[in-house]
């Protein structure tokens, strides 16, 4: 498919501790940022929720406490993150 851009589109894939966006948290990030030349630049990024993941959401993502214990927290990498959106 070919896409007629103007400027480049991101697609964003969340991965969460579940589906309430009020009390749920990001626990990976995946965006792919497509430019008009149709140059791709690809970002995925595990996240700390500071909250223990639900057995619930580990059966459908696969990610753990164990796995997430040492990454960054949302607030660590959130300007880096919006100045590579911009």
């Amino acid at each position: 498919m070919k896409l007629n851009l103007k400027n480049p589109i991101i697609f964003l894939d969340l991965e969460t501790t579940g589906v309430d966006p009020a009390k749920d948290r990001i626990v990976e990030m995946s965006l792919v940022k497509v430019y008009p030349d149709g140059q791709r630049d690809i970002k995925t990024r595990r996240i700390n929720p500071e909250m223990p993941i639900p057995p619930q959401a580990t059966e459908v993502h696969h990610i753990t406490d164990e796995d997430v214990k040492d990454c960054p927290r949302f607030r660590e990498i959130a300007k880096s993150l919006a100045t590579w959106i911009e």
